[in-house]
Parts: C-alpha cells; sequence; structure tokens
C-alpha cells in the first residue's frame, strides 16, 4: 500500500499549483524530488500523466482521469487525520509563527509562552521581524499581519485585533513648535516627524477626517528608520512628531514623556490579521494557537488606550 500512495501527492500539488516549482514550494521540497517522484509515479503506472514543453504543461487525458480518483484519496486521507488530531486531548507538534518584531516581542510572545505551558506536547518556533515572510517557501505555519494582506488564493486570513494609531509627542517639542488643535492645523503648521520607514518607502501618516474620509499626511523628517521602538524614543526626546500604536504609546503616555496632539474625530486603526498557508484542513496545534491570540491579545491592545488629548 505504501508503494502505491508514493508519487500522488506530488502529483496533485503539481496539478492544483500549475507547475512543478509551486509544488515544490508547497510541499517544502526542491523542484527535483517533485519531477523525479512524477516520473517514478509514470513508470510504475505506465503512462504519461503530464504532456510537457518547454514553456507549459498540461494533463493528458488518463493524467486527467487519475488526478480526479488521487484528489478524492488523498481528502479521504486527510479527513482521517483531522479525525485522529481532534480526537487528541492536547495539541502536538511544532508550529511555526512570524509576528512583527515588536509587537511580537512585548505582546505576542508573552502570550505564546503562556500557550505553551498549556500544551507540554507542542513546540512553538517563533520569529520576530517586520519583513513579510513568505510563509509557503520557508515553512511559516502562522504569520501575524498588520495592515493590508495580499491578494492570493494561496494564503488564508482571520482578523484577531485592531491595532489603533495615535498622534503623540513630547511636551518639549509642542513647547518649542506650537500644538496642533487638529488635522488642518497640522497640515498647515510647520512640523517635523519621527517617520517609519522600511526598504526606502516612507509610510505616510493615514487619519480619518471629520466626514469619515481617508488623508494621508506626509511631514519632513530627519529621523526614519523600520524601529517602532526607535522611533518612540525619538519622540520621548523630542525629535519630532510620532504616529504610533495606542499600545506601544500607553506607557510614554502615562508617564507624560509623550502626550497626545490632538483627538480625532474618527480614530484610525490597521487591522491585524493571522494568516495561514491554504491546506485542506487545519490541524489542532495551528488552530490552538490562532483561538489563543483571537481570545488574548485583542485585550492588550484595548487596554492600552490613553487619556483623552490635552490642550
Amino acid at each position: 500500500m505504501g508503494q502505491r500512495l508514493q508519487g500522488i501527492e506530488e502529483f496533485v500539488a503539481a496539478v492544483e499549483a500549475g507547475s512543478f516549482a509551486l509544488a515544490a514550494q508547497r510541499l517544502h521540497v526542491t523542484r527535483s524530488a517533485v519531477a523525479k517522484s512524477i516520473a517514478r509515479l509514470e513508470a510504475r503506472l505506465d503512462t504519461r500523466l503530464f504532456q510537457r514543453t518547454t514553456r507549459s504543461q498540461s494533463l493528458t487525458q488518463e493524467g486527467h482521469c487519475y488526478y480526479e480518483r488521487c484528489r478524492r484519496v488523498l481528502a479521504e486521507l486527510d479527513a482521517g487525520e483531522a479525525l485522529a488530531d481532534a480526537a487528541r486531548d492536547t495539541a502536538r507538534g511544532v508550529v511555526r509563527v512570524s509576528m512583527p518584531a515588536m509587537l511580537g516581542r512585548l505582546k505576542v510572545g508573552p502570550l505564546l509562552i503562556a500557550l505553551a505551558r498549556q500544551h507540554p506536547g507542542m513546540t512553538l518556533e517563533l520569529g520576530f521581524t517586520d519583513r513579510h515572510v513568505d510563509l509557503v517557501e520557508e515553512g511559516i505555519d502562522l504569520a501575524l499581519r498588520s495592515g493590508e494582506l495580499p491578494d492570493t488564493s494561496q494564503l488564508v486570513a482571520r482578523p484577531v485585533a485592531m491595532q489603533s494609531m495615535l498622534l503623540c509627542a513630547a511636551p518639549a517639542y509642542l513647547a518649542r513648535h506650537g500644538h496642533p488643535a487638529d488635522l488642518d492645523a497640522l497640515q498647515a503648521g510647520s512640523h517635523e516627524a519621527v517617520m517609519y520607514a522600511r526598504d526606502g518607502r516612507l509610510s505616510a501618516w493615514r487619519f480619518h477626517d471629520a466626514a469619515g474620509r481617508l488623508v494621508e499626511v506626509s511631514l519632513p523628517s530627519r529621523i526614519r528608520c523600520d524601529s517602532a521602538e526607535v522611533l518612540l524614543q525619538a519622540a520621548i526626546g523630542g525629535m519630532g512628531l510620532a504616529r504610533l500604536p495606542a499600545w506601544l504609546a500607553a506607557e510614554a503616555l502615562a508617564e507624560g514623556t509623550l502626550v497626545r496632539v490632538f483627538d480625532e474625530p474618527q480614530p484610525f486603526g490597521f487591522p491585524l490579521h493571522l494568516i495561514r498557508p491554504q491546506s485542506r484542513y487545519l490541524p489542532m496545534k495551528t488552530r490552538v494557537v490562532m483561538d489563543w491570540l483571537a481570545a488574548e491579545l485583542p485585550p492588550l491592545l484595548a487596554g492600552a488606550k490613553p487619556s483623552p488629548a490635552g490642550p
């Protein structure tokens, strides 16, 4: 039975991905490994499953019929694995999770450590980076993403929280440069900013105006970096206005080293999503991590809301 199943997963992945190279990425193997598995499968069946040219591949009639049956076989195997997985009393196995660096270190990491204590059979491999990792190519089970998501059928997304943004500054900065009362005054004034930038690209600030319309603002800046922690310290040091997540600015606001510049008529925030590669079933270990973060992360971010802006 084992030999009869050899090559089937690679064959189905190649059909559904559209190429051996993409199938190799999904299966976390090399392209040559996929090609050799399918070649051995064709030799065992004594039939050609693909018509190949230098630029494309397509199923033969025999390959099409074989694919339909193999797809159903794999679906049944996946269903059996899902039933066995669900029957366990605890999550087991390795879960690889990628997350934004500072949010991960301060908020998500401690939550996942607490989860690991509850599931001794679970191993967590945590990556902290603001780079958008390729989940399929890098073998990542879950990634926490802030903002807009890529338009792709290879990923499944689940919203988990909202990251509200605040405009903040050090009291000393506002004493020197003036305190804008609203968005119009901010755009009309002559202020400096500390700005988030990655790969040489500045991220403009986003606000909602009084009518709910999205407005983007870019100010002159002498401090530009891809570290939210450094931007926080630069703002506390009086280097300019900063657009910061509420959870990140909360402690400085409470201590008075930062103040909110003005109240916004309609707060702006970036949605946080958990994304995972598309698959036929969701393993229990991955589902447990997702459910835990969806339940525990929003209160941590919501609890960071500071008091209203001062005059």
